[in-house]
């Protein structure tokens, strides 16, 4: 019987020592599944993070868009405003003018035409000045339209990929969660929660 016993130790012993190898290699490659499951939810949160980013800079610029175009309209109503002072101050003051320059004295008259060359040539430079100013407004209105139609586009862009990149981040977290063991805790948390 002892021969017996002893067989019996021979062919249980490698068995015994296969099933510590195999759970080894099991441990070994669970460990290595977790630590991909870790990089892809790393991975995940950064692409969150990323369009979360991408979101704020277009509503950024939805914001200052929305701002120049105010400030474009503001500036064009007082340089309306301004151009009609102006027009009516260089009528107001034209028509006596004119009336001296047709005068039978002739130093009156040669004074009021040199005060109407001097009149017409402050209305010019102060025209040319109410264009540059309108056509500043201008170039902010278009500036301004422009951020806003680039802000509304990428929000939409962003609102989009975050939403995809958050189903992403919660399959991720989802699937590290049960690798881990962590997941049945948390997933009844999360749907208490709803």
């Amino acid at each position: 019987m002892s021969t017996l016993k002893k067989f019996r130790i021979l062919i249980m012993l490698p068995l015994l020592l296969l099933t510590t190898v195999f759970s080894n290699a099991q441990t070994d490659k669970k460990d290595a599944e977790l630590k991909k499951l870790e990089t892809s939810l790393a991975t995940a949160k950064a692409k969150v993070a990323l369009n979360e980013a991408q979101l704020a800079k277009s509503d950024s610029l939805i914001t200052l868009g929305t701002q120049m175009i105010a400030e474009s309209k503001t500036e064009t109503k007082a340089i309306d405003a301004d151009r009609k002072k102006l027009d009516k101050s260089y009528v107001s003051d034209q028509k006596p003018l004119i009336k001296l320059s047709s005068s039978k004295d002739k130093e009156e008259a040669t004074k009021a035409r040199a005060d109407l060359k001097a009149l017409d040539l402050q209305y010019k430079s102060d025209t040319k000045a109410l264009s540059t100013r309108s056509k500043d407004a201008t170039k902010k209105m278009t500036t301004g339209n422009s951020d806003l139609t680039k802000g509304k586009a990428g929000k939409k862009n962003a609102q989009d990929a975050l939403k995809i990149s958050r189903k992403a981040l919660d399959a991720a977290q989802e699937k590290y969660d049960n690798a881990s063991g962590t997941g049945e805790n948390n997933t009844s948390k999360a749907k208490k929660k709803k």
